[in-house]
């Protein structure tokens, strides 16, 4: 398993406690010194909060980890694309590089609909991977999806 299989293993994790909260299953680990600094999973519906987002609560604790919201050396590792608002915040705490599973064709602010990380006009652009394990990270939403369709 590479550095990136796990720490995404990780993400997916958290997506599947979202998954248990009959929340949206996306994860996501924020990632300073090789350590998991921050952990997230959706619970928009469980706090009734549209900014409960996993890698919003994951930045959070990022920040409070290293006392600050400068996130220069953090790696945030997210099951799912992120959208338009969080691929926000993670150019706000000037996050060094995002690493996602599964494209999102209907949110997704990196590289779907927008490219926010990776965009010149921006004072700051963060490094992008895309793709780590992407089947197991695709296979939790359509589960999702199909529960809600039966």
């Amino acid at each position: 398993m590479t550095r990136e299989e796990y720490f995404m293993t990780q993400a997916l994790i958290e997506a599947q406690r979202a998954l248990e909260k009959a929340e949206v299953p996306v994860g996501a680990v924020a990632v300073y010194q090789d350590k998991i600094i921050g952990r997230g999973h959706n619970e928009r519906e469980t706090l009734k909060d549209p900014t409960r987002h996993a890698e919003i609560i994951a930045i959070q604790q990022a920040a409070v980890f290293l006392g600050g919201w400068r996130l220069t050396d953090v790696e945030l590792y997210v099951t799912i694309e992120p959208c338009v608002m969080c691929s926000g915040a993670a150019h706000q705490a000037r996050i060094k590089r995002i690493i996602y599973g599964a494209s999102d064709p209907k949110g997704g602010g990196v590289h779907s609909l927008y490219e926010i990380p990776t965009d010149r006009r921006l004072n700051h652009q963060i490094e992008v991977v895309s793709g780590v394990l992407e089947e197991e990270c695709r296979g939790l939403m359509q589960e999702f999806f199909r529960g809600l369709r039966k």
